[in-house]
């Protein structure tokens, strides 16, 4: 007989059970039958920890595994009670002889039954020498592949979870009752406030942009308040394309397309004396917008009325010195002519305006169809699901990467019950519709490359290296530094050769059920459907890490800001773009602008998908103490001091901007993406 002593930390918040909890202990031996972790009163009451002493009939050998047992407690008369969950943190396991032993858990049980948990120490599949562990890795991934199932959403689309609905989900993805409580209180608030005012139920055109100030005191916020009082302003505009919600596709220019004929005589006033546009070319002082993906693209119907895009090209200057970026010249199509001109900073006050209108209507479907919901949200639930169906919970890039999945698959399901459905926002209120939407992310994945989902890769085939205030790059550089530093530490504690990444058999299945299931099989990607080497492997999980936090954050936080003035980032536009200078008036672009109830429900909807609900965990933070051994937690200590030093260097330089740029400061990008 042995005595073993059992320690048991439940999670805080309503993640204790009533339920009867026994540990059955697996050695290289034997298994020892279910022992009851009993004490006086209620055990595993939230945020306890709570010690046990079991005795073993038997020696059960080296302890290889603990199988925890779970069932209802059955009351005299009554019989078994139903089942309640119960969030583990972890076990911590003392032999007679011998130091302790850990077992991370960090999972809900949710009803009757049982779980099977590796000692905490991270290991590949190679490490597991013991038939018994290896089975174990095995049947996790099983249940985990039965549990999480795929599914084509749209032709064309990465695959998605194969759920209908967030109450499908089972607890250990869903929101925590705090984040969902306060989610649903958050988007109630604010619906009923504009609800109060009859502004979702008015289908007619504003009256004027005075009357837009009446909603744009809903909820404004300093950098909202900003673009509300230089939205006018060419140096703003330009600016947006830098650190705005959109700061992805500005490139440099080192010649004009074909297709946008721009002359000297159009840009003089702009560039000044003793210049041309083939000399700014040669320095590298032009960059373009170019929207053309939105060329030809379905539109949608808004109150029974037809909308209208645009696919713009826009040509920016740098001016010398630390000038601004301005824009210097907008063709509202991919095709020159007669009935396509291009429009000039010179030109009449409402014609330069309504072109940069529809370059901002062209921003929106571009950054909520591709750069927010296909890059942002589809890709990383692609990366989560793999990561669940492929990685045990012992190996090393599992420990890594679950905390960057937290609350993926349920933002991104709530997004298909309540926003890319017919009947829901994007149908009701955005001028390309649910059918736009589609087409687009259809034709973005033919063209998407791995160079895109890779900042460094991403700002050189760009060639923005050296644009002045470019704070996108700037901060979204330092972190993913921090992030590929942390990640190259990780990967040398367990793959000490590339031939350790070439054996690791699930670090394969992963990279290529990314590569079939998110990318489609597409070898012109250049995605990798296996990796050779270590160098490799810190690329691809560093691209992982920093795509499901400090992209999604960029790219997401800053909505509410942009669109709360929604002449700046008009969802839809219900008249045709202008095919001549001249005839632009205040009446006609307040005509072309979306009606009062489409402009409310967007905006609605674009202020609680900036706000997190809750429950949050900034990049750098892992309360889920996956990883066990010294080596791995010095290099998350490493990580958070390094990401600290990269805030401290954000928050002084952003007291000396007038608008400062705050998306990409750590404490502010959430580990995951999780609204």
């Amino acid at each position: 007989m042995a005595d073993f002593r059992v320690r048991v930390s439940t999670e805080a918040f309503g993640a204790g059970t009533w339920d009867k909890v026994s540990v059955s202990i697996v050695g290289t031996r034997e298994e020892s039958p279910p022992l009851p972790l009993d004490n006086l009163g209620k055990e595993f009451t939230a945020g306890a920890e709570e010690d046990f002493q079991v005795t073993l009939p038997k020696d059960v050998g080296q302890v290889l595994l603990l199988r925890v047992h779970k069932a209802p407690p059955a009351l005299p008369l009554l019989g078994p009670l139903a089942p309640d969950a119960w969030f583990c943190r972890w076990f911590q396991l003392t032999p007679p002889r011998g130091g302790p032993l850990l077992f991370p858990c960090y999972q809900w049980l949710e009803g009757a039954g049982s779980l099977v948990l590796q000692e905490g120490t991270a290991k590949v599949s190679r490490a597991d020498h013991h038939p018994l562990l290896q089975q174990q890795r095995q049947e996790e991934l099983q249940a985990r592949q039965e549990m999480y199932q795929w599914k084509a959403y749209n032709p064309g689309w990465p695959h998605c979870l194969d759920k209908r609905t967030v109450k499908d989900l089972d607890l250990n993805i869903k929101y925590s009752t705090a984040k969902n409580a306060n989610f649903y209180l958050q988007a109630g608030s604010a619906f009923a406030e504009m609800k109060i005012k009859g502004l979702l139920d008015r289908k007619g055109l504003w009256r004027s942009l005075n009357e837009m100030k009446r909603i744009f005191n809903f909820r404004k916020t300093p950098a909202a308040e900003h673009a509300f009082e230089h939205w006018q302003e060419d140096a703003f505009f330009a600016s947006q394309f830098l650190n705005g919600l959109n700061p992805v596709l500005i490139r440099r220019c080192h010649y004009l397309p074909k297709n946008f004929p721009v002359t000297d005589a159009m840009v003089a006033s702009v560039l000044g004396p003793g210049t041309s546009l083939q000399a700014e070319l040669e320095k590298g002082s032009l960059f373009l917008v170019d929207h053309g993906i939105l060329s030809g693209i379905h539109t949608n119907v808004i109150n029974g009325k037809p909308q209208f895009s645009a696919a713009p090209m826009t040509l920016l200057y740098q001016s010398p010195g630390c000038g601004p970026l301005l824009p210097l010249a907008i063709q509202l199509s991919q095709s020159p002519g007669p009935n396509s001109p291009i429009f000039l900073p010179t030109d009449d006050k409402w014609d330069w305006l309504l072109a940069k209108t529809w370059v901002r209507n062209a921003e929106f479907s571009f950054h909520e169809a591709l750069t927010h919901l296909l890059h942002s949200h589809l890709l990383p639930e692609v990366f989560t699901l793999a990561t669940l169906r492929q990685l045990p919970h012992c190996h090393p890039l599992f420990k890594l990467l679950i905390p960057h999945t937290r609350y993926t698959l349920h933002i991104n399901m709530l997004a298909r019950e309540l926003l890319i459905v017919p009947g829901q926002v994007v149908d009701r209120s955005t001028g390309i519709g649910i059918e736009g939407f589609s087409e687009l992310i259809q034709r973005n994945m033919k063209q998407l490359n791995y160079s895109l989902l890779c900042l460094p890769e991403d700002i050189r085939t760009r060639g923005v290296e050296d644009i002045p205030g470019y704070y996108y790059r700037d901060d979204g550089m330092q972190i993913w530094d921090a992030v590929e530093r942390f990640v190259s530490e990780i990967i040398g504690i367990y793959y000490p050769s590339d031939e350790s990444v070439q054996d690791d058999r699930e670090l394969q299945a992963w990279v290529r059920e990314i590569f079939s299931k998110g990318f489609l099989n597409q070898e012109s990607s250049g995605i990798p459907s296996s990796l050779e080497t270590r160098e490799a492997l810190v690329q691809y999980v560093t691209m992982v890490i920093f795509n499901c936090s400090a992209k999604h954050a960029a790219v997401s936080a800053g909505q509410f800001d942009a669109c709360a003035w929604m002449p700046n980032l008009p969802p839809s536009m219900q008249l045709p773009p202008p095919t001549s200078k001249g005839l632009a008036t205040r009446e006609g672009f307040i005509a072309t602008l979306p009606p009062v109830n489409a402009t409310c429900d967007v905006i609605l909807a674009l202020w609680l998908l900036s706000k997190e609900p809750g429950d949050r965990r900034p990049l750098g933070t892992y309360p889920d103490e996956h990883f066990t051994e010294e080596a791995p937690r010095r290099s998350i200590a490493t990580f958070q001091s390094h990401l600290a030093q990269i805030s401290r260097a954000i928050q002084e330089r952003n007291r000396g901007l007038v608008l400062p740029y705050t998306y990409l400061d750590p404490p502010l990008i959430e580990n995951s993406v999780s609204i």
